[in-house]
Parts: C-alpha cells; sequence; structure tokens
C-alpha cells in the first residue's frame, strides 16, 4: 500500500512539474520591460518582437490594407494601427479610412475605428498630458483627435497644407509639428486651441519629423538634398542644416537629449548627430533602406526598420554599434514601444 501511495504522489508531482513549464513566457515575460511593435506593411500584418530574444514572436492580421504606422496605448496593452492604403504619400491608390485596435497580449484585433471616408489616415500619437490619440488624416488636411477608450473622432486640427503625412507633440503637449512632403512644409498646430499657427517652408519636399526632449528643435529631412532641417521651435524658423551621409528619413532623439538618430536610406545608413554641435558624429551600415528610428524609453537602444530587407537594426547606445539584426515582416516599417505599466 505505501509503495502504491508512492508512485501516485511520484506521478502527481511529475504531473505538476510538467504543467508549471509546459506554457512558454508571454513576449512581456520574457523581455521584463515590454516589447518592440512593428507594421509589416507588405504583409498587412502587426509584428510582435521580444526585444531580449530578438525574435518576432507573432504577427496579427490587420483589417484591411495596409497599416504603415502603429503607436501602443500608454498602458502597453493595446496597439493602435492607421489603415493608409495601398499606396505611397501622394501617389494613386486606395484611400484607407479605419484605424485598428489590437491586444497585443491576445493578439487579435479588437476593435475599429471608422472614419467614414477615405483619409489616408498614417501617423499615430497619444498625447503627452491629456491622454487623446492623434491620426494624421492626410486627404482631410488635418490631424483627427480620437477618444481611445469609446473610440470616436472628438475632433480635429486643420493643417493648411496637404500630405501631411507624419507630426510629432512637444512634450508639454501645447504644440505639433507636422511634415508635409509635396508641399516641402513643416505647419506648426496649436493642440489646446486645435488651430493652425503657421506653415514653415522647408525645402522642395520634406520626409518625417521629430521634435528633441526640451521642445526646443524640430527635425524634418530634406529628400531632395542630403540634410536635415533643424527648426527653432521659440521662433518657428530654420535654425540650422545638418549635412547627411545621403537623403535622410526618420529622426528620434535619445532621452538624455544628447543625440539623434536618423536613418539614411539612399545610403543604408544610420547618422548619429551630437545635438550640442549640430553635426553628425557617428555613420553605421545597417542593412537595405532603413525607414523609422526609435529609441527605448531607457535610452539604451534604437531600433530601426529596414523596410526592403525586412529587419529590424538594434544599435547599441552606449558605443553606437549595431548589436544585432530582428527579422521582421515584408515592408518592415513602423515602430512603437510597449512598455506594461
Amino acid at each position: 500500500m505505501k509503495f502504491v501511495q508512492f508512485v501516485l504522489l511520484l506521478a502527481m508531482g511529475f504531473s505538476a512539474m510538467t504543467v508549471s513549464f509546459s506554457a512558454p513566457p508571454s513576449p512581456d515575460a520574457a523581455s521584463g520591460a515590454g516589447v518592440l511593435l512593428i507594421a509589416n506593411k507588405g504583409e498587412q500584418t502587426l509584428g510582435i518582437v521580444d526585444p531580449l530574444a530578438g525574435r518576432q514572436v507573432a504577427t496579427v492580421a490587420e483589417g484591411g490594407i495596409t497599416g504603415h504606422e502603429v503607436i501602443a496605448s500608454p498602458d502597453g496593452r493595446l496597439a493602435y494601427v492607421p489603415i493608409y492604403g495601398n499606396s505611397g504619400v501622394g501617389k494613386p491608390g486606395t484611400d484607407g479610412q479605419i484605424l485598428d485596435v489590437i491586444d497585443i497580449a491576445a493578439r487579435k484585433v479588437i476593435g475599429t475605428l471608422d472614419f467614414g471616408h477615405g483619409v489616408r489616415p498614417h501617423c499615430a500619437q497619444f498625447g503627452p498630458k491629456d491622454g487623446l490619440l492623434y491620426v494624421s488624416t492626410e486627404l482631410d488636411n488635418s490631424i483627427s483627435i480620437i477618444d481611445p477608450h469609446a473610440l470616436k473622432i472628438v475632433g480635429s486640427i486643420p493643417t493648411g497644407q496637404k500630405e501631411s503625412h507624419m507630426f510629432a507633440i512637444t512634450p508639454d503637449g501645447k504644440r505639433a509639428y507636422t511634415a508635409n512632403v509635396g508641399p516641402g512644409t513643416v505647419s506648426v498646430l496649436d493642440m489646446e486651441n486645435r488651430k493652425t499657427i503657421t506653415v514653415i517652408p522647408v525645402a522642395g519636399q520634406v520626409q518625417r519629423i521629430s521634435v528633441s526632449v526640451d521642445g526646443a528643435m524640430a527635425f524634418t529631412s530634406d529628400v531632395t538634398k542630403p540634410q536635415l532641417a533643424v527648426l527653432d521651435t521659440a521662433t518657428n524658423k530654420i535654425k540650422s542644416w545638418i549635412r547627411l551621409p545621403g537623403l535622410g528619413y526618420g529622426t528620434a532623439p535619445t532621452p538624455d537629449g544628447k543625440w539623434l538618430v536618423v536613418a539614411v536610406p539612399s545610403a543604408n545608413k544610420v547618422a548619429v548627430v551630437d545635438l550640442k554641435t549640430l553635426k553628425v558624429a557617428k555613420s553605421l551600415d545597417v542593412p537595405a533602406a532603413p525607414q523609422e528610428s526609435l529609441v527605448r524609453p531607457d535610452g539604451q537602444v534604437a531600433y530601426v526598420s529596414c523596410d526592403a530587407s525586412r529587419k529590424i537594426a538594434v544599435i547599441r547606445t552606449s558605443d553606437w554599434t549595431v548589436e544585432k539584426l530582428i527579422d521582421a515582416g515584408a515592408g518592415a516599417d513602423g515602430l512603437a514601444w510597449a512598455g506594461r505599466k
């Protein structure tokens, strides 16, 4: 009898041990801090990347063609993907009109907002103070304001220009700057009064935009010449030009305010700008067609999506070295960090 009891207890213990180790950790648990999100625009999916493991652990099919950009909710639980269409900015193609809401842990679309007509929704950003979601609605020449909880449009801000493709909000939430691609201008928006303050002429054509961590400067790439425009946000005028190793694209500042990471797709490089001298301090080789730059909130790593190569370059900021490459999907583009709180 004692032998039988021993065998049963042993079997129960083995079974319990098996259960405890059978379920793999979630991406959040594996990374310890959060996950990296990427818009795989060539395959109409949102990619979920475990940054510690250095791999894309899941993809979520979008509800349309196709998402170029993504933003995570402040609590890191949801992803918002505007469905832009099947073309590039200013080019013929379909006109997207929805925004997908994706549960990151459940890995599925849980909600959809319909703008009511084709607007080519593109860039999405959360207001740093008000918790509202802002989305560029390109064909309406505006930024739409969305209540993310009710998933309803509650207002809009006119940009006064066509092709307001990307935008950046100042840290205090009071201003936003839009990169108007075809016109080659930047619109300055009053976020509180929801109006255009002014339009700054920059170049023949511009792409992407970011704002320094102190809100004193905005940066946009001149895609007709290998240079980056530095805008003084106090005067709303061009402060300086930074020479780049090729035509620039997406930019992102480091949290300490010392550096700016610039994707340079024409040269397959990433330029690192010293924001004190406003000069390129280092240039790194990366896979083909770098697009978007994102610096992790802890400042230790910069991620750069590389469209043509289905890769994400992982750059260590301590010595500005490409640490590794992560496989992503076709047309790897928009990036966002989903940090759990």
